[in-house]
């Protein structure tokens, strides 16, 4: 995260020196209270009302820890906040560092992941309101986020909220990804309960249903849930192969049409995979820089070990393993199942697996 620490006081202002030092964040304070080695350690002064300077901090950063009262936090941020989805965190610290408090973006700014921060650095108490937070359950705009997982279908994200937090009947339907979601030191609650497929989800009474999974689900399918929220994890590996010189766009046309015969979801990409051969290959490196995705190479006698369907003399001649796409998919999803074991179109082929999680 990028933050900036902002202050009006004397006593604000040298916390927010100490601070901004320990968190190496930007620091912004009042010009009467310059020290003269500003420019040196890149603090920004200001002059007048510190909401003249706000808006363009919640456009610059990703939070915001301001060491003001809360009142007048309250009111100066009012006018300029638009979603929970695009808001920066917002922390304040009071003048003596007693107390940090989560103001704005609690779980998905991760507002209140920095209050922790701001307060074991400044011995202040960490003041939280978030209820899943407070009731130490799913905090459901940021289940699996760790993971890297991300909802999807979030149409009934409230909904589905509330049901964790007011104790009602609350389904987590996973069909992938990890399986060590639950953080917490005490049990997981009686009301959440745990299945692995929507199949089976339907047949049991529910408030709201929290479904992992790399599948395209139907209308039919979350029309039969209530109060459905999706998650995508990551738990897509794809094997690579592909001629000398292939073209990410003939590569990507490829995966995303395998990707719709299968209905998985591109978001569960976890990573791509191929031979060592194939580690400067431009046409899969602009792919995975363009979607972020993790490219992992392995050798021929590595690709030799693994399990495949068919193996060709065709590519052994060549490579010197019997199979690329393949072989590639199950050890970079760590023995996970072959969902696709080939599929050739052109200059590509390329094999899928579904990464089970721990």
């Amino acid at each position: 995260m990028k933050i900036a620490i902002a202050a009006i006081t004397k006593h604000g202002t040298e916390t927010g020196r100490k601070l901004a030092e320990d968190m190496q964040a930007d620091l912004y304070y009042m010009t009467k209270f310059s020290r003269g080695d500003e420019q040196e350690k890149g603090i920004t002064l200001f002059e007048g009302s510190v909401r003249l300077l706000l808006p363009e901090l919640f456009q610059k950063y990703d939070g915001l820890i301001l060491i003001i009262s809360l009142g007048a936090v309250v009111r100066m941020i009012a006018p300029i906040l638009k979603d929970k989805k695009t808001d920066p965190a917002v922390v304040v610290l009071d003048d003596r560092a007693n107390h940090a408090i989560s103001v704005l973006s609690g779980h998905i700014g991760g507002a209140n992941e920095l209050t922790h921060q701001v307060a074991e650095l400044t011995g202040a108490r960490p003041v939280i309101t978030t209820a899943s937070d407070v009731q130490k359950t799913i905090p459901v705009d940021m289940f699996g986020r760790e993971f890297g997982w991300k909802f999807e279908y979030d149409a009934y994200l409230t909904q589905a909220a509330a049901a964790v937090v007011n104790e009602e009947p609350v389904l987590v339907v996973q069909e992938s990804g990890e399986t060590n979601w639950w953080k917490h030191e005490r049990k997981m609650p009686s009301h959440i309960g745990t299945v692995s497929s929507v199949k089976e989800a339907v047949e049991i009474p529910h408030n709201a249903a929290l479904v992992v999974t790399h599948r395209l689900l139907t209308e039919t399918e979350l029309s039969s849930l209530r109060y459905p929220v999706v998650y995508r994890p990551k738990s897509i590996v794809i094997g690579i192969g592909c001629n000398r010189g292939t073209e990410k766009a003939e590569i990507e046309s490829v995966i995303q049409q395998a990707m719709q015969e299968l209905s998985f979801s591109i978001n569960s990409v976890k990573t791509i995979a191929s031979i060592d051969l194939k580690k400067d290959e431009q046409g899969v490196l602009e792919l995975a820089e363009q979607n972020n995705w993790p490219f992992i190479t392995f050798s021929p006698e590595q690709l030799n070990r693994a399990p495949m369907q068919e193996k060709s003399e065709t590519v052994f001649k060549y490579t010197g393993a019997y199979g690329v796409s393949e072989p590639a998919a199950f050890l970079a999803s760590q023995g996970g199942s072959i969902v696709l074991p080939k599929k050739k179109s052109g200059n590509v082929t390329i094999s899928i697996a579904v990464y089970k999680g721990g």
